[in-house]
């Protein structure tokens, strides 16, 4: 079957069309072609000649070629039944099946190519065996692929929720922002209504006195005028009678006094335009509050809540959904500042109130924030704290070292010296000193914050930043 099919490849290697399969003519000369193309071709050209060696055919209707039209049929039927083997299943140098596999060449071979110089003395094992091989060191191999795909899904689920997360911060901040500048706009629009209210008041009360005063004047100039109109008249008149006017002469004689210019009559332009916006800036500072520490929710633990103005803090019985970023505390339910000092003297006040357990201080930006850790010295911490209502500690370290207050504080003052090396603690009050760490500070150092839990699991009072009082220099 091998050699028919060699045969008739060879035979339809110049076939003009499929079509010779079914209707196989032969010329003379030996050629084959299907017999609708050559009458086609014939037809075209308008001579019987062969479209291979153009020999002139003395017959119009060249004879069938049942030989090739049998060969073919067999071709047909054969690959019909056994249909081709797919790419990469035989070899392409003998046509057979790769059924070995050279372990030293590292690829599939054929029977005959094993018997080659080109693999002699080589590893060969079958096909099945090596590819269970290579399946198991690949199993292998895959472990450590799949694992880092896990690693790659969940930091792409963080990172969806952080994206999340940013777009909901910016909405909130953006609807803060419009808010406060509403309130400035409000302020100001107030401010300038005031404004224009004093200098139209002023304008009222200054043209009402200047309408009496020209009111006043008018009148006068009017008695003038009959006046000299009456003596004008006199004067005119015969000498026997001008001499008759016995009061002309007192009538000539004014007592008025001459109309004095209003003093301080105009706008006082100076008092409602000069430095107007410091005055205004001077009033603003009577509505806005500075604080020296804002509270950073990006390194809240997700079980505290912040104010809108980021200057309070306190627990939540509720664990908010929040990107578990790097800055982040988790278990521990502390809170920094958002400001880190290097250097210079820092201090702020921050409201305890009536709270039992509270932690205030300082922390390095390198301390430790993920998991559970003792807040002293040794791990960057310098802290002092309430518990129990009564009992007041310096976390120091090894251990605690505990405090005598003599008065239980409202505020308590933390003072940051990164030049000193001292991190110094008050009660706001009286400036009592409370307890003094000393340190050589080498790193960046952020504002700590817990509102801290009593055994109970509760303490919902806040802590508070306290605001200081904004003044005006002017050089």
């Amino acid at each position: 079957m091998a050699a028919k099919t060699s045969h008739l490849e060879e035979e339809l290697s110049c076939a003009v069309c499929c079509e010779i399969f079914k209707v196989p003519v032969i010329l003379k000369c030996s050629h084959n072609f299907c017999k609708a193309c050559l009458d086609q071709c014939w037809k075209k050209k308008g001579t019987q000649e062969c479209p291979v060696c153009s020999r002139r055919s003395s017959v119009s209707t060249p004879p069938s070629n049942l030989a090739l039209k049998n060969i073919a049929e067999s071709f047909l039927e054969y690959h019909s039944e056994k249909p081709p083997a797919p790419p990469g299943m035989l070899c392409i140098l003998h046509e057979e099946k790769l059924k070995l596999f050279c372990v030293d060449d590292n690829k599939a071979v054929c029977v005959v190519c094993q018997t080659s110089k080109k693999h002699e003395n080589h590893k060969l094992c079958p096909v099945e065996e090596a590819a269970q091989d290579y399946k198991g060191e690949l199993k292998t191999a895959l472990e450590p692929l799949r694992d880092k795909l896990k690693t790659f899904n969940k930091v792409k689920e963080e990172c969806d929720e952080t994206a999340e997360h940013i777009k909901k911060q910016a909405q909130q901040t953006e609807r803060q922002i419009k808010e406060e500048f509403e309130r400035l706009h409000q302020f100001l629009r107030d401010e300038e209504k005031a404004r224009i209210a004093a200098l139209r008041g002023e304008e009222e009360q200054k043209g009402r006195i200047m309408k009496e005063k020209i009111e006043n004047i008018t009148g006068e100039i009017s008695s003038l005028s009959d006046t000299i109109r009456v003596i004008e008249q006199e004067l005119e008149a015969e000498d026997i009678f001008f001499l008759q006017y016995k009061d002309t002469k007192r009538r000539a004689e004014c007592t008025l006094q001459d109309p004095q210019c209003v003093s301080g009559a105009l706008i006082d332009v100076a008092k409602h335009l000069g430095s107007l916006k410091y005055k205004v800036w001077e009033k603003i500072l009577g509505i806005v509050q500075y604080t020296p520490v804002t509270l950073d929710p990006n390194k809240a633990a997700p079980w505290l809540t912040l104010s809108e103005d980021l200057t309070s803090v306190r627990f939540s019985d509720e664990r908010q959904q929040l990107p578990d970023n790097p800055e982040r505390f988790d278990s521990c339910i502390y809170v920094l500042g958002s400001e880190g000092f290097t250097s210079g003297k820092h201090c702020w006040d921050v409201e305890v109130g009536n709270k039992t357990a509270w932690n205030l201080g300082v922390t390095k930006e390198s301390s430790q924030r993920k998991g559970e850790f003792t807040v002293n010295p040794g791990a960057g911490y310098w802290v002092i704290g309430l518990r129990g209502g009564d009992q007041y500690w310096a976390w120091t370290s090894p251990w605690s070292t505990g405090l005598t207050v003599e008065k239980k504080p409202q505020k308590i003052r933390v003072q940051l010296d990164c030049d000193v090396g001292e991190v110094a603690f008050f009660d706001s009050s009286d400036m009592r000193p409370l307890y003094t760490f000393k340190h050589r500070f080498t790193d960046r150092m952020f504002p700590y914050f817990s509102p801290c839990l009593n055994e109970d699991g509760k303490n919902p009072a806040p802590l508070r930043v306290c605001p200081v009082k904004a003044v005006i220099k002017v050089d």
